[in-house]
């Protein structure tokens, strides 16, 4: 008798966990219940948004799963692009990637060109309704290697120039001062205010980082590249003057200041503080910063030229795209698709171009009447999109990312540790040079 149940249970405990794990596999990977209902598949996207651009990007997250039953949406949000590229480089090593992930266009090609992210041509040429042809071509390009399509653009960015218009008018300065940054730095120096050897209100905040360094570097007729793309150029007299100019600004005349540390985007959030509160007279921020500042107060304006560069670009205009890991089931990047098509829409884009101040990726985003309209209100936020048409493309690292940390490793030492900008290049042209070399190899 004890055998006869012994046995009796080992069989029900069998069969719960057999249960229990056919359960499991419907949950991921039918899509219909016992009840023979259609049910919704579950994916993750992960997102390097904090702040006002986590909470907003949560509702439309939210809308889309309120308005259909079909895929359901978990958002994951993280610190920093840096972190998501490189939790999602961690988890298609252990194959446990998300369905869906935002990245920055450099992370999308650095991971696309190594075959983590699906080609999305298969997908788009399934949907009949999908206009690919729609998104500006600078953009939906920044998504392509080698006549693959590896992302969706969701908003285009540029770096402008925030101003406090009332500290400006105070001092009787006047928004043309931000037309070259020689007359920046000279506004600066009387926006500058002093007590000793405190400084109460800084004249400008460059961020932190090699990004701004970049577009002023570029203004200067900077290269990344030799013509041939052997030689790499990041040690020229472009490179070393702008970036030098930018350290006596900040190290020796202190009229401007670098906020850096924390963790995320904390030293972002700390320059925006800093103008906010008065403490300094403006400084150069993402097109999308809008939902952070009040522009009662605050102005926007293009992005200055160097004297006798004034043919040059005006900083750089990306994308920042959404991709499918390779290795997701065709289940989950059907799903995942499904939520790339609502977030690229033409009014999803507008409403958040409204909400942002990031440029719509869609022609016909603009011909919305209330986006029109909304610009008509507040002309000011048509500043990125001129500026965008003023800039350049990103430039995509052969390295798979090598050239930017050498260059990102050498703005720290310029902006934070007063290293002179010779010595800080050459030795990221040093690095970056044996790198490029392996690769031409």
């Amino acid at each position: 008798m004890y055998t006869y149940f012994k046995d009796k249970l080992l069989l029900l405990i069998v069969i719960i966990g057999t249960s229990g794990l056919f359960v499991g596999c419907l949950h991921q990977y039918t899509s219909t219940d016992t009840m023979g209902e259609k049910k919704a598949i579950e994916i993750e996207f992960w997102y390097g948004l904090s702040g006002y651009h986590e909470e907003l990007m949560e509702e439309f997250i939210k809308e889309f799963n309120q308005q259909q039953q079909e895929v359901f949406v978990k958002g994951l949000a993280q610190s920093s692009y840096e972190e998501t590229g490189q939790a999602l480089q961690a988890a298609i090593a252990r194959r446990k990637a998300p369905a869906v992930v935002l990245l920055e266009d450099t992370q999308m090609h650095r991971i696309g060109a190594v075959g983590g992210l699906t080609d999305l041509n298969g997908l788009i040429d399934e949907d009949s309704q999908f206009n690919i042809s729609d998104f500006i071509p600078s953009f939906i390009e920044q998504g392509e290697i080698n006549g693959k399509m590896y992302a969706l653009p969701i908003f285009g960015t540029t770096q402008v120039l925030y101003y406090r218009k009332d500290i400006f008018e105070n001092e009787g300065l006047t928004v043309s001062e931000l037309n070259t940054w020689e007359s920046l730095a000279e506004a600066a120096r009387r926006l500058t205010k002093r007590i000793g050897n405190e400084t109460l209100v800084y004249g400008w905040l460059p961020m932190q980082g090699r990004e701004n360094l970049i577009d002023a570097t570029i203004s200067r007729g900077g290269r990344f590249l030799s013509e041939d793309g052997t030689q790499v150029m990041i040690d020229s007299e472009e490179w070393i003057e702008t970036w030098e100019t930018f350290r006596k600004w900040i190290h020796e005349e202190k009229i401007m200041k670098v906020h850096y540390g924390g963790e995320g985007w904390a030293y972002w959030y700390a320059t925006i503080d800093d103008v906010m509160q008065g403490r300094a007279a403006g400084y150069t921020g993402s097109s999308g910063d809008r939902g952070d500042l009040d522009f009662s107060i605050i102005g926007i304006y293009p992005q200055p030229v160097w004297e006798g560069y004034e043919d040059y670009p005006r900083a750089v205009a990306n994308a920042h795209a959404i991709s499918i890991p390779s290795i997701v089931s065709q289940e989950e990047k059907r799903a995942a698709f499904q939520w790339m098509k609502f977030i690229t829409s033409p009014e999803n884009t507008a409403r958040w171009s409204m909400k942002t101040g990031y440029i719509p990726v869609r022609k016909s985003a603009m011909e919305i009447s209330e986006y029109q309209e909304f610009i008509k209100i507040n002309p000011e936020f048509n500043i990125p999109y001129q500026q965008a048409g003023m800039a350049t493309n990103i430039f995509y690292d052969p390295t798979g990312g090598r050239i930017y940390e050498a260059l990102k490793i050498a703005a720290e030492k310029v902006q934070i540790q007063n290293i002179s900008a010779e010595k800080a290049l050459r030795e990221a042209k040093k690095i970056a040079q044996e790198e490029l070399d392996k690769v031409l190899k």
